[in-house]
């Protein structure tokens, strides 16, 4: 497995298949969508399963299908099947938005997708439908609703909370309490630059730190009759790779998580890279720094990519410094 300067075990792939997406979130993209891109300026499915191949040689062994929305990407259920045959991979994952699910889920089980992550930022039709644009929220409820059936575990949700927005966070939190989902909350990220300043999302002033939100959310529980949130230790948290602080109520049968990116980072246990759809690999989320792997992989120069993928986790800083802008828009880089 790798290792960056740092000490730390960096043995992730956050892969990112496309920048397209099936909606227009406020804070990930514009509403006209990303400029189109030529055929040629994308990884093809061929050299994305190579340089998986390159990167569980080097000691990656998890990986995570990220985009815009990946399941708008044709081939995903084959690219899926050729990952997961990959000797080293030991696990695949995927984030999506859930919309296609229904359609897909089945396939990418057998296939060999072992989890999915599904973004939900709102339980509130019309504000779903205001957040994404154009989305459709019983088409999330249905993906959800599929990937339960289809048998990936764990199923989790993701929720960025903004301030401004009001989200019932109550209602959230009891997701987790009817089915087995493990619901996660996550500190809004004004990625970047331009998002605030120009309408396509929130300011850093949106930002809620985790711990006056669970803070708020333990007191609203208590007062519906929930009762307390329950810290859960190592061993009865849901497997995952990341760095949620996870809790469960009384009974319940799911989870209920926290993620810090800002207020209580975790960039000291940090174990990721992130290759965007061009072939641009990133040691860290909220730098501009990248390395051109796609040129690589069309030479057929193997050894030239490993040595991008070692300079790359050479370059992996100690932390972002709370350093949010970047030149990309969340859709481009693949969260």
């Amino acid at each position: 497995m790798g290792m960056d300067q740092h000490g730390r075990t960096i043995d992730y792939l956050r892969l990112s298949i496309t920048d397209r997406c099936n909606l227009r979130c406020l804070y990930c993209m514009p509403e006209e969508g990303v400029p189109p891109k030529s055929h040629d300026a994308m990884l093809t499915l061929e050299e994305i399963a190579s340089f998986v191949a390159i990167a569980a040689s080097e000691g990656f062994s998890r990986v995570r299908l990220t985009g815009g929305e990946p399941l708008v990407r044709l081939g995903v259920v084959d690219l899926v099947a050729q990952i997961a045959r990959t000797p080293g991979i030991e696990r695949v994952a995927m984030t999506t938005n859930g919309i296609l699910l229904p359609k897909y889920a089945a396939a990418l089980k057998e296939a060999g997708l072992d989890r999915v992550n599904i973004s939900l930022d709102t339980l509130d039709p019309q504000q779903y439908a205001h957040i994404t644009r154009r989305g459709d929220i019983n088409g999330v409820f249905a993906g959800i609703d599929t990937a339960l059936e289809v048998g990936f575990n764990p199923v989790k949700v993701n929720a960025v909370v903004i301030r401004s927005l009001g989200q019932d966070l109550l209602a959230f939190a009891r997701l987790s309490c009817d089915r087995p989902l493990h619901m996660r909350f996550i500190e809004y990220m004004p990625v970047g630059a331009s998002q605030g300043e120009h309408g396509l999302g929130w300011s850093k002033k949106d930002t809620i730190p985790n711990e006056e939100l669970i803070e708020l959310l333990d007191e609203q529980a208590q007062a519906a009759g929930l009762g307390r949130l329950i810290p859960l230790t190592e061993g009865s948290r849901p497997e995952g790779w990341g760095p949620a602080r996870y809790y469960r109520f009384e009974g319940a049968q799911g989870t209920v998580g926290f993620i810090s990116a800002l207020s209580r980072h975790f960039c000291g246990e940090c174990n990721r890279l992130r290759i965007t759809a061009e072939g641009r690999l990133r040691p860290c989320l909220f730098s501009d720094l990248e390395f051109d792997v796609k040129a690589a992989l069309r030479s057929g120069d193997n050894d030239k990519v490993r040595r991008i993928l070692r300079e790359a986790l050479t370059a992996k800083p100690d932390e972002h410094h709370y350093q949010v802008g970047t030149e990309r828009l969340m859709s481009q880089i693949g969260g």
